[in-house]
């Protein structure tokens, strides 16, 4: 089938919705490469996904080092093809109030959810350029949208990584290639997990999240890969630039 030429490349894929975003990929008959710093997590994403019929390959990567981001996309294409679609998924936050962070904390937070996307699409794009066809979907979040309580850094990063993907939509337009944004809200995630076990204050405050969403509870992982899959697909074709809430009804847009 001819879907199955097409090549996805997805970052923080070991779990989580990274996890489930190659999942409904490989369903949709993509070959995916999980590329995840946690090369086991990501080897039982390739095992859940060949157990369902389909076709990955792990591939270890830290997105905070431009040598390791390349090397993952080569052996990426090496083994599976040129890479096609690029999903960046991978991200890492911590609750703190601002007054309480430093600048190592900001640069942590930024290397891994602003400029670990520029590596990946740096790394990615010439090649998708060359061949006149390209996917790129960002993962940001709604506190990128509308902001955060206790993750005003990690906001920013992903602000910045929702006008980044509009800027490269624009730059991209005429070459085949879109870049689209997906914004969970709060979802049930490991991250979700690990904040919340690391605060005080987290299970106030994840209560606080779901009760902001209209739906008054959390998303699930497997509840944001659809809209990943859409941005992924051949009829995706006139959508670029866009960035799609998937957050309950948390925030919507005019």
């Amino acid at each position: 089938m001819w879907m199955t030429e097409r090549v996805a490349l997805v970052t923080g894929g070991a779990s989580g919705i990274g996890r489930e975003v190659c999942r409904a990929l490989a369903a949709d008959g993509r070959r995916v490469a999980v590329a995840d710093i946690n090369t086991a997590g990501a080897t039982e994403t390739v095992a859940l996904i060949e157990q369902a019929g389909g076709a990955a390959l792990a591939v270890t990567m830290d997105i905070t080092n431009s040598h390791s981001v390349m090397q993952g996309c080569l052996a990426a294409a090496d083994e599976m093809g040129p890479v096609d679609i690029l999903v960046n998924v991978a991200g890492w936050d911590k609750f703190m109030r601002f007054v309480d962070t430093d600048e190592d904390f900001w640069d942590q937070i930024i290397e891994i959810n602003y400029k670990g996307v520029l590596r990946t699409t740096h790394a990615c794009i010439p090649h998708m350029i060359e061949r006149g066809w390209g996917r790129i979907i960002n993962i940001a979040s709604d506190a990128g949208r509308v902001g955060s309580s206790l993750e005003a850094v990690y906001s920013g990063a992903k602000g910045g990584t929702i006008a980044f993907s509009k800027t490269l939509a624009r730059e991209l337009a005429r070459k085949g290639v879109t870049v689209n944004v997906v914004c969970p809200g709060p979802t049930d995630t490991p991250l979700l997990g690990e904040i919340v076990g690391a605060n005080d204050d987290g299970e106030r405050v994840i209560g606080a999240m779901a009760n902001a969403v209209p739906m008054k509870r959390v998303g699930q992982p497997e509840e944001i890969a659809p809209a990943v899959v859409y941005f992924a697909s051949e009829g995706a074709s006139f959508t670029t630039g866009q960035t799609l809430s998937v957050s309950g009804g948390l925030t919507m847009a005019g």
